[in-house]
């Protein structure tokens, strides 16, 4: 997803820099004018060595696109909390602390606007996806104090929720899981799980392109006001209108009956 966002950007005529552990697999981005930059969001130093080179070359940006992030699945039991405590390092603190570095530039310009790329499981839940559920409640959570601190400051806080999208979350998540699950008292659910997300990635209906998503945070940059949140992709909706409306009860038997 987030190479199609910085496609279109570029697109746009944007100046854009994209940050990533494995600047090898920017090449393309670097070659349609992107600015790549090294940096593993749980570690630090990283963060802090590419804003100081964005204030160097750039000054205080005008737009912050958190994208990063990963799916950790697998038993509560059966994940360690080193494992639990590195999924939030990348899909919370690690923005986090990206964000806190470059509020103050566009504090100072008194304008900004940040989008945080949460997903539907912000507000839904699946099996064995405790910690990356955490993760993603958090960062819907972290973004609505962030928007109400920020308002007064010109600086806009959007978050964009995607569904089920067609991109290599599913390959990343479904090894690891079954090596923590695969073989213990969950399983049959763990097996179960895997199997419905290879079903997926076999059927080309049951997901979305990223475009689809790129085209939510266009709206949100282009817009003079933007709203809040934007839902897009597979199955977002519905999911999450079931488990707002309809309670957990059904919900769990919702989301059970496509893995059991």
């Amino acid at each position: 997803m987030g190479k199609d966002i910085a496609r279109r950007l570029l697109e746009e005529g944007m100046t854009v820099y994209v940050l990533a552990r494995r600047l090898e697999q920017m090449m393309d981005l670097q070659h349609l004018g992107a600015i790549a930059l090294r940096a593993d969001l749980a570690r630090d130093e990283d963060i802090v060595a590419a804003v100081q080179v964005i204030a160097q070359q750039h000054g205080a940006v005008n737009i912050l696109i958190n994208n990063a992030g990963f799916g950790l699945y697998g038993s509560v039991e059966e994940t360690t909390l080193e494992d639990a405590r590195y999924q939030f390092e990348v899909n919370l603190f690690g923005l986090g602390r990206l964000t806190q570095l470059l509020l103050p530039g566009m504090r100072a310009q008194g304008s900004g606007r940040i989008i945080n790329i949460s997903s539907m499981g912000g507000k839904i839940y699946t099996p064995l996806g405790a910690w990356y559920h955490a993760s993603k409640h958090a960062l819907e959570g972290w973004s609505d104090c962030l928007r109400i601190e920020l308002a007064a400051h010109g600086i806009d806080v959007v978050v964009i929720e995607p569904g089920i999208i067609r991109t290599e979350w599913g390959d990343v998540m479904v090894g690891p899981m079954l090596q923590r699950s695969g073989q213990g008292p969950y399983s049959r659910l763990a097996q179960s799980l895997a199997h419905a997300m290879r079903v997926t990635a076999e059927t080309p209906a049951a997901a979305s392109p990223p475009s689809v998503v790129t085209e939510a945070v266009l709206n949100a940059v282009r817009s003079s006001r933007p709203r809040t949140r934007y839902v897009a992709g597979k199955m977002a909706r519905p999911l999450m209108l079931i488990r707002k409306y309809l309670g957990d009860r059904l919900f769990d038997k919702a989301i059970l009956s496509q893995v059991t």
